[in-house]
C-alpha cells in the first residue's frame, strides 16, 4: 500500500486522470470511483486526504464522519447543495468549490433558452419537422420585439451578472432581485434593482434563475409567484433543479399562462419516470412538447469548462497538500 496521500475523484470524472495527475501526481495517489450513489463510496473514499466531488453523487454526514484523514472537499463546480458543509466543519474539514469555471457557458445556454422560446424558433423547429401546421410564421403570432421587453433574474451573482450583461445588449429591459448585493451594483452595470420577488415577477416578460439552492431558495419561483407573471411569459432555469419544481411548471403551460419554459435543471437527474412535466414534454399531443426546453444539465458544459473544473479543484488539492490554505472556501 503507498504511502503517499491519497486523493479521491468520487464521480463524473474517471480514467484517464491526466489533468489530476499532471497537477497532483508527484505529490499523492489520484484514483477515481465513477460513483453513482453514496453507498458506492464505502470503503473507498476513508482514507483520502483530499476529495473531489462534481453532481452525480451527495456527501452527507454518513460518509463525511468517516473520512479519517481528509482535510479538504473541492465541489468542483458551484453549487455546493449536494455536499453538508456544516457537517464537514464539525469534522475540520474544509468545503471549496471552483466559482469561476463556467460562467460564461451558463450565461450564454440561458439567453440561448430565451431567445429560442421567445422568437418561436424552438416551437416552429417541432411543429414543422413533424408536418405539423402551416409552413408559415403564422403557427407562432402573435410575436412581440424584444427590446424592452423586462428579462427578470434571480440572483445576481457572477453567471446572474454575466447573463445581465447579455440581456441587456439584445435590448432587455433587465431587472433583478438579489437581497445580498451590495447597493449600487445595479449602477454599476446600468440594470434596475427591485425589493421583492413579487415585484420582479410581476413585470417579468422572461423570468431567469441564477441563485444556489439552499434552504430559503428551495422552491423559491412557485405556483403563486408564477401567476404574478404577466400572461405569455417564459421561465429560464440553468441554475438548481430544486429552486423550481416541474408540476408548478407543467400546471403553468397546461393553463397557458407561461407561453414557454426552458429547463436546464430538475431536481432529480436522470428524472424519474413518472415525472409530469417530463413525461408531457415527450408527448407530441401535450403544449408540453412545442413549448418546453428540456436540457440534461448540460449548461455549463464545453471542453474548457471541464478542463477548468479539473485543474482547478487539482490545484486547490494541491495548495492543501502543501501546507497553504485552500482558496474558495464555502463552508
Amino acid at each position: 500500500m503507498s504511502s503517499r496521500p491519497l486523493v479521491v475523484v468520487t464521480d463524473f470524472i474517471t480514467e484517464p486522470l491526466d489533468y489530476e495527475r499532471q497537477i497532483l501526481g508527484e505529490v499523492a495517489d489520484v484514483v477515481a470511483i465513477d460513483a453513482n450513489h453514496e453507498s458506492e463510496l464505502a470503503g473507498a473514499v476513508e482514507q483520502a486526504y483530499a476529495l473531489m466531488i462534481y453532481h452525480a453523487v451527495s456527501l452527507t454526514s454518513e460518509t463525511i464522519n468517516r473520512l479519517q484523514n481528509c482535510k479538504l472537499i473541492v465541489r468542483c463546480g458551484v453549487g455546493i447543495d449536494n455536499v453538508d458543509g456544516q457537517a464537514a466543519r464539525m469534522r475540520g474539514i474544509d468545503l471549496a468549490n471552483v466559482p469561476d469555471y463556467g460562467t460564461e457557458e451558463v450565461a450564454d445556454s440561458a439567453i440561448g433558452l430565451t431567445l429560442s422560446l421567445t422568437r418561436g424558433l424552438h416551437v416552429l423547429n417541432n411543429r414543422l419537422q413533424r408536418e405539423s401546421g402551416l409552413w408559415s410564421y403564422s403557427q407562432v403570432v402573435p410575436k412581440h420585439r424584444l427590446r424592452k421587453q423586462v428579462f427578470a433574474i434571480i440572483g445576481l451573482g457572477r453567471i446572474g451578472i454575466a447573463t445581465a450583461l447579455r440581456a441587456k445588449a439584445l435590448g432587455f429591459d433587465v431587472r433583478f432581485y438579489d437581497p445580498f448585493v451590495c447597493e449600487g451594483m445595479d449602477k454599476a452595470l446600468g440594470i434596475q434593482k427591485v425589493d421583492s420577488l413579487p415585484e420582479l415577477a410581476k413585470s417579468a416578460y422572461v423570468l431567469s434563475l441564477h441563485c444556489p439552492l439552499t434552504p430559503g431558495t428551495n422552491s423559491i419561483v412557485d405556483a403563486e409567484l408564477i401567476r404574478m407573471m404577466p400572461p405569455g411569459g417564459y421561465i429560464i432555469n440553468t441554475a438548481r433543479g430544486g429552486l423550481l419544481q416541474p408540476d408548478v411548471v407543467l400546471q403553468a403551460i397546461e393553463d397557458n399562462h407561461l407561453a414557454g419554459a426552458g429547463i436546464d435543471v430538475l431536481p432529480d437527474e436522470p428524472p424519474s419516470p413518472n415525472n409530469p412535466l417530463v413525461n408531457a414534454w415527450r408527448d407530441p399531443n401535450h403544449p408540453a412538447y412545442d413549448r418546453v426546453i428540456i436540457n440534461p444539465h448540460a449548461a455549463f458544459y464545453c471542453e474548457e469548462g471541464l478542463q477548468d473544473m479539473r485543474i482547478k479543484g487539482s490545484q486547490n488539492c494541491l495548495r492543501v497538500l502543501q501546507g497553504m490554505p485552500a482558496v474558495n472556501v464555502v463552508n
